[in-house]
């Protein structure tokens, strides 16, 4: 894919300067010729049910859970959070699966929140699922740093993937929930979640566009093997692109990042240079070349080791410094 200037280039710029991100949480193993992080186990993901979810979405099957820390019975978040602090972590995502109303089971972990991030002084986010108002106000109570949820624009995907007796209205809800509770909201849209197929994504955007989000994540779907759609293709590159291309002109003065699930090889390539071209703020593990593709288009990288959810982190007084150009250079 060449270098073009397009529309959203241009206003990415003129919104928010030459800057472009790039992400290396501890999520899974990572480096490329361009950037090995210092400390891979800056930020990690927690799971608080272990490898369980009582959904078996077609597109993950709690496969996305099996490598995530897990809090152990007998134990609590606290001092999971202690020992992987010691271990030398900053940061966490706190997940875990889905039970059948489609929300995570956060609420009896959220009372420790407080103290790994006063004592700790370490960043929580949280993955929600479906939001309910006693969840809402238990996430406000408990300071989360952020929190993450997939939104899905089409009833027949929550249905056929997700198997949940919800519909769209149910997402639109939770965005409105936590804009109320004036929470920092990471909205996820999963590219092809239908089968590999768009279906619904042009209005999940619409629902995204209509509430104060902090960042917006694009992810594409990756056929995971083990799944029922394990023979799947990944979506058309074509469609991905052009996805690119109308949310940056749909938010202008949103953050949009390129999130970590996306597919590897050329595709993966041709990704992250159309998330450069088509002015998204910032990528989760940047393809090998794609921090000297950044500069090439006259844009100054700065590298960070941890979620691109945490996308506010870098300024000033938080603790998460950018790892130095030289660093990632070496």
């Amino acid at each position: 894919m060449r270098s073009t200037s397009t529309p959203g280039f241009e206003l990415r710029r003129a919104r928010f300067g030459d800057e472009v991100e790039f992400y290396a949480p501890g999520l899974k193993r990572w480096q490329t010729s361009e950037w090995r992080p210092a400390n891979p186990r800056r930020f990690l993901p927690v799971s608080v049910t272990g490898s369980v979810c009582a959904l078996q979405c077609d597109h993950c099957q709690s496969k996305v859970l099996e490598g995530m820390v897990s809090v152990r019975a007998g134990s609590d978040l606290f001092e999971l959070a202690a020992k992987l602090h010691a271990e030398g972590s900053e940061g966490l995502l706190v997940s875990g699966g889905s039970g059948r109303s489609g929300t995570v089971p956060l609420l009896p972990h959220l009372v420790h929140v407080p103290r790994i991030r006063d004592e700790l002084g370490m960043k929580v986010i949280v993955h929600s699922g479906v939001v309910t108002p006693r969840l809402a106000e238990g996430l406000a109570a408990a300071g989360v740093d952020g929190v993450m949820l997939d939104i899905i624009g089409a009833n027949e995907t929550i249905r056929d993937v997700y198997h949940l007796d919800l519909t769209i209205d149910d997402f639109d809800r939770s965005l409105g929930l936590l804009a109320r509770s004036e929470l920092r909201i990471i909205p996820h849209i999963v590219l092809g979640l239908h089968y590999g197929s768009f279906l619904g994504e042009s209005r999940a955007l619409e629902m995204v566009a209509g509430h104060p989000v902090s960042t917006l994540i694009l992810v594409v779907l990756v056929p995971l093997v083990g799944t029922p759609m394990a023979h799947l293709p990944p979506p058309p590159l074509e469609d991905v692109v052009d996805f690119f291309a109308t949310a940056r002109l749909a938010m202008p003065d949103t953050k949009i990042n390129l999130g970590c699930a996306r597919p590897l090889g050329e595709m993966k390539v041709a990704l992250d240079e159309a998330a450069i071209d088509h002015g998204l703020n910032g990528i989760a593990y940047p393809a090998d070349g794609i921090i000297d593709y950044a500069r090439s288009r006259g844009l100054e990288p700065r590298c960070y080791e941890y979620c691109c959810s945490l996308t506010w982190a870098g300024d000033g007084g938080t603790g998460y410094s950018e790892v130095s150009l030289a660093e990632v250079s070496s």
